[in-house]
């Protein structure tokens, strides 16, 4: 009786998991704005306008993250400073690893979707990105 119960629990915890797929991947390439960060203790902060946006660009799981200023003719500004990225797969889940002249650290991909990206980082807060829409006056 012991073992049926344990095979539910395991069923459960398996089905509740979605993960994210390789072929998923490739949809964070793009400018991608912070919407929220969750903390451990399960408190939110959300963010309603942000000066910069991630413009992340990957091929063949490698590639760079940069930090760009959306402008109001549709352009963007930059400081040309680009954190190489890579993306590896452990124990069933992607994390990017990134690495700058000043560190290396990584940061689980938690979920990601054609809108939405959500990563996680070593100290567990959990960053929840909306694809960045241009400014528009109409």
């Amino acid at each position: 009786m012991k073992k049926i119960g344990l095979f539910i629990v395991c069923l459960v915890l398996v089905s509740c998991h979605t993960g994210v797929k390789k072929e998923d991947l490739q949809k964070i390439n793009s400018y991608w704005e912070i919407k929220q960060v969750g903390l451990p203790n399960g408190e939110k902060k959300d963010y309603k306008v942000n000066e910069t946006i991630d413009y992340f660009e990957l091929n063949d799981n490698e590639g760079f993250r940069q930090k760009v200023m959306p402008q109001f003719d549709g352009k963007f500004k930059t400081n040309d400073i680009k954190e190489i990225i890579k993306v590896v797969e452990k124990d069933n889940s992607f994390f990017i690893e990134y690495a700058t002249k000043y560190g290396k650290w990584k940061e689980e991909i938690i979920s990601i979707e054609d809108s939405t990206l959500v990563l996680k980082n070593k100290d567990k807060l959990e960053y929840t990105y909306k694809k960045f829409k241009p400014f528009s006056f109409e």
